[in-house]
């Protein structure tokens, strides 16, 4: 009998050992986008009944069958599914750590925190959206372009107007630091890299008005970025034929300290050849990224963010031949240049933040920043231009000929602009959440300081006379000369708090708060109280309202300080919007898929207002607070998955935006000559009264390696900018804006594909190829005007003439794209 027991037990033993042999063990941890842990997600083996779940902390243990490849799937509600390939050997441990990003398109958000961001005015955007979007300039900037209320008239530029505003008037955060932007670019072609690095970008969160306390002291909207906290090595890598980029993440073993760091660079040469001017067109655009973190002990975590990046441009321009005016009067101008600009934008940013969670669900944040900008533009520059009338009878010989030369001169432009700037910033950050209330505060010190050197002419020869003419003297037709500097302090602080009151028939969300600023330039303070307060009704279809009031101001930055003769005006005050805006939101299922349908409706009282010009994306503005006006609309949102597994969204906004500028004039015809008279109201030039956009995905339903990614946009046109420098007032408008951008991609390797160990693509996590048609329909849309004056006019024909400046036409780019 012993010796039976003896046997029985070796050979369980026995077995237990074979059996352990046949499989392997994958462990690791769950997290989220931002690197908390994921309790109670599930972790299975695709095609079998293994399967486990981690534990509160996110750990988990999953035994895998030995010698053969399995794909592993992780899925947790309100989170997107994860499949990665695994195969593992008898007996091999194999540590795999996952982060899921969130779901943003669930039908049913079940957590806290989403139901209040989703009650605010802000709106989460899928990260996941930015890998295959076509763009020429930033990704992250291209799908804000494309959300409801925003609009942009210029590809060449990452800037946007919201609803009415202008792009002095935006927001934009990472990691909670206010971010720059380089101040005497006057162009599309000259603009660089936008600051978001979109390849570590781990969440995106927007406001199109109506935002909280907690953001600053801007008038129109918020855009607050998150960069990611890396777990385990990573990295990507692209390169197309505006250029290449790469980024590297990773963590230490014990997850103490992390590193994200990407390298970017840009070009734009490829797409300026498309412009009407020929010539030399050198862009080189540069910049790098790091985020760098170390726990310092459990509750105390410092990190590091910082950016330098530097944008050269330079222009020697050679001819333009551009065809303008009317079926009854077709013109064309013909210049011929001598001479080139050269410019360089260097920017710096450092942040160093402390992050202490004392106890559970208290937050406090110190950070000290610093930014720096050293910016030169400069340019010598003569045209010599012809102005001629074509000839317009069909069936003549000469049809589109030259027939009449109706206007001859030339044009020098010489600038010498310097600007060196720096903005030094201490911020404290609290958050406590203890119920149902969610209670944030902060504290912030700045100071600014500007020196510039501006010294700007141009001189017109129209048939041998200087234009203005002056028998007496020689008279520059524009002239700014000023020597600036400036330096001022401000002190700011906020608090509010958010708290939810459920009830049998709704849930109730009421955010409350207000916002002081004390700005020095001028001794001034400014309070900005502000409220939104959002229900969801307990009914059957899930649907949330929302209402948001409150104060906006915006102290002046350098540029609307500076009058247009650039001298600083001493008595510029803050300019002022109060904010009303009533919304909801419609979570509903179609074609069995999810859908989410949004609408606001919204007002903005303006006033103390600094009127300004647009060219191109050059805003100049009046140096002085002498407009009131307003601004209202409506916008719309229909986004889901038309098509399974692709999100795709629709907006079309209506806006209407007026001012009234003290002392500016209009002139009217009284039958008998044109006469000054007050301008009273009229459209400012952001005023885009009906925008549609459009972004679509789909993929071949038998192979979805194959995808295909649309972004369409319609704009009306805006008002074009008197050419008079003293006059605002303007009954001109540029034509509609239309750009339909296309792109291809071919998945080559996905994460799931299993490869031989002698394949070299096993390294590779996914790799993907893409063709992109930038302007597809080849419509040449408008950046701004030239304005050319004839020394004396031809019967029916003005003396000055505006002509278009087009933007890009049709170009086909390839991209090739890896992550590892």
């Amino acid at each position: 009998m012993k010796t039976r027991l003896f046997l029985s037990t070796l050979l369980l033993i026995a077995a237990s050992v074979l059996s352990g042999q046949d499989t392997g063990l994958l462990n690791g941890h769950i997290r989220d986008s931002i690197g908390d842990p994921i309790g109670f997600a599930n972790v299975s083996l695709l095609g079998t009944q293994e399967g486990t779940m981690t534990n509160p902390d996110g750990n988990y243990e999953l035994k895998v069958p030995a010698g053969r490849s399995y794909t592993v799937v992780i899925s947790c509600v309100g989170y997107r599914t994860k499949q990665f390939a695994v195969r593992l050997e008898a007996g091999v441990n194999r540590e795999q750590d996952i982060s899921l990003q969130q779901d943003v398109r669930a039908i049913r958000e079940v957590s806290v925190s989403a139901r209040q961001e989703r009650g605010s005015t802000f709106h989460r955007i899928d990260v996941e959206d930015l890998n295959y979007v076509p763009s020429t300039t930033g990704k992250v900037e291209t799908i804000i372009k494309s959300q409801a209320g925003v609009s942009s008239n210029n590809e060449l530029s990452s800037q946007y107007s919201v609803r009415g505003g202008n792009f002095d008037e935006n927001l934009v955060y990472v990691n909670d630091i206010e971010i720059y932007r380089p101040f005497l670019v006057r162009s599309g072609q000259q603009e660089g890299l936008s600051f978001v690095n979109s390849d570590l970008v781990s969440s995106i969160k927007f406001s199109a008005g109506g935002y909280d306390t907690r953001y600053g002291d801007k008038m129109s909207s918020a855009l607050d970025i998150t960069y990611k906290r890396p777990r385990v090595f990573k990295g990507s890598s692209s390169v197309s034929l505006l250029g290449a980029s790469a980024h590297v993440e990773g963590a230490s073993k014990t997850q103490r300290f992390s590193f994200l760091a990407g390298y970017r660079y840009k070009t734009t040469s490829y797409l300026l050849n498309t412009l009407e001017t020929s010539g030399d067109y050198k862009p080189q655009f540069s910049d790098f990224q790091t985020l760098l973190s170390y726990q310092l002990s459990r509750k105390l975590e410092i990190s590091f963010l910082g950016n330098y990046s530097s944008s050269k441009y330079q222009f020697i321009p050679h001819t333009r031949n551009t065809e303008f005016g009317t079926k009854d009067l077709p013109l064309n101008l013909k210049i011929y240049y001598d001479g080139q600009e050269v410019d360089q934008f260097d920017t710096y940013l450092g942040a160093l933040t402390f992050n202490w969670k004392p106890i559970e669900g208290l937050s406090l944040k110190l950070t000290g920043s610093a930014f720096r900008t050293s910016e030169e533009e400069t340019y010598d520059i003569m045209g010599q231009y012809w102005i001629n009338e074509l000839d317009n009878t069909i069936d003549s010989e000469t049809y589109g000929d030259s027939i009449l030369n109706i206007g001859v001169g030339t044009l020098l432009s010489h600038g010498r602009n310097y600007l060196d700037a720096y903005v030094i910033s201490a911020s404290h950050l609290g958050s406590y959440q203890t119920g149902e209330n969610h209670v944030q505060w902060g504290l912030s010190y700045q100071v600014q300081n500007f020196y510039d050197r501006i010294n700007e002419w141009e001189i017109t020869d129209s048939a041998g006379y200087v234009i203005p003419y002056n028998d007496e003297e020689l008279e520059l037709s524009k002239a700014k000369k000023s020597e600036n500097h400036i330096s001022y302090d401000q002190f700011s602080g906020f608090i509010q708090n958010t708290k939810e009151i459920n009830g049998e028939k709704a849930d109730l969300f009421i955010t409350a708060g207000i916002r002081g600023t004390v700005w020095n330039f001028k001794q001034t303070t400014m309070i900005s109280p502000r409220m939104t307060i959002s229900t969801q009704p307990n009914w059957k279809r899930d649907m949330m309202f929302h209402l948001s009031a409150g104060y906006y101001y915006q102290p002046p930055f350098y540029k609307e300080m500076r009058m247009p003769d650039g001298e600083v005006n001493p008595d510029i005050e803050p300019q002022r919007s109060i904010h009303l805006l009533l919304g909801g939101d419609y979570i509903f299922s179609m074609w069995d898929r999810p859908f989410k349908l949004s609408g606001e409706a919204w007002y903005k009282w303006l006033d103390n207002l600094i009127p300004y010009k647009i060219e191109n994306v050059r805003l100049s503005y009046a140096g002085e607070n002498i407009s009131s006006g307003f601004a209202r609309g409506i916008d719309f949102k229909l986004n889901g998955e038309f098509v399974h597994g692709a999100e795709s969204w629709m907006t079309l906004s209506l806006l209407q935006t007026m001012e009234d500028v003290e002392g500016d004039y209009a002139l009217a015809w009284n039958g008998y000559e044109y006469v000054s008279q007050e301008a009273e109201m009229f459209p400012r030039p952001t005023d885009q009264l009906f925008t549609v956009g459009l972004y679509f995905q789909d993929y071949l339903p038998n192979n979805p390696g194959y995808k295909v990614h649309l972004n369409a946009f319609y704009g009306t046109g805006l008002p074009l900018s008197s050419p008079n420098e003293e006059q605002y007032y303007t009954n001109l408008r540029m034509r509609p804006y239309r750009r339909v951008d296309i792109g291809f991609s071919k998945v080559i390797k996905r994460e799931t594909d299993i490869l031989g160990e002698r394949n070299p693509l096993r390294f590779f996590e996914s790799i993907w190829i893409s063709g992109e048609i930038f302007n597809l329909l080849g419509i040449n849309n408008e950046a701004s005007y030239l304005w050319v004056r004839t020394i004396s006019d031809q019967q029916g024909i003005p003396g000055m003439f505006g002509i278009p400046n087009y933007l890009t036409g049709r170009r086909f780019n390839v991209k090739i794209s890896v992550n590892f």
